[in-house]
């Protein structure tokens, strides 16, 4: 989805499934492949929903962590 020229504006689903993958495969995350979406964005849902407590509440319900 463009939004303009040169920006692309990823859905949280795409986000979130490169949340999972890192967690489930235990890459790097700057070895996160591209169709979630870029690392960076990932690791800031990722830091945001970690900090406010979302992580450990919905994460847990989409995938259940060890």
């Amino acid at each position: 989805m463009k939004t303009g020229p040169r920006s692309l504006v990823w859905r949280r689903r795409q986000l979130i499934d490169g949340i999972r993958f890192r967690g489930r495969t235990g890459v790097p995350r700057r070895d996160v492949p591209v169709e979630y979406g870029p690392w960076g964005r990932i690791y800031d849902l990722f830091r945001r929903w970690q900090r406010d407590g979302t992580c450990p509440r919905n994460l847990t319900r989409i995938h259940p962590w060890p």
